[in-house]
């Protein structure tokens, strides 16, 4: 199937909506696949149109049309990640008492917070809480 302009695409795909409903009206047995040519003429439309968009205007499955792009291309199609069972988290590093960080909470009267928490004490923090504290 050559594709050219987006208008002649769209033109395609009608055609081709066209080809599915005939073979849906046609065909042997209700559960019958779907031919190799109409597949490959809806694979290539996809070189253009979204998948998405070639699956709903040929109602297809959105994810029957990705295997078979996967299929042709000869990439196995992409599964559904599976989650892990149990991932165990280490505990964060404690830090040694007396090891000089620094850790301060603030609130306004409006409600607005400010939290800083930092391994070094030397910010200048008289300055930050003044500004913080400041009536906009």
């Amino acid at each position: 199937m050559k594709i050219e302009t987006p208008l002649h695409t769209e033109h395609q795909l009608d055609q081709l909506a066209g080809q599915f409903e005939h073979w849906r009206q046609t065909r042997s047995h209700p559960h019958a696949r779907i031919p190799d040519s109409l597949w490959e003429q809806a694979v290539a439309l996809t070189s253009t149109l979204s998948a998405s968009r070639v699956a709903k205007h040929l109602r297809l499955g959105g994810s029957d049309l990705k295997q078979q792009i996967a299929k042709r291309q000869g990439k196995p199609a992409a599964q559904m990640p599976t989650a892990p069972g149990f991932v165990e988290v280490p505990p964060p590093p404690t830090q040694p008492q007396g090891f000089g960080g620094l850790e301060v909470e603030l609130q306004r009267t409006d409600g607005a917070r400010l939290r800083i928490y930092s391994p070094d004490a030397s910010l200048p923090l008289a300055a930050i809480v003044h500004r913080f504290l400041e009536v906009q």
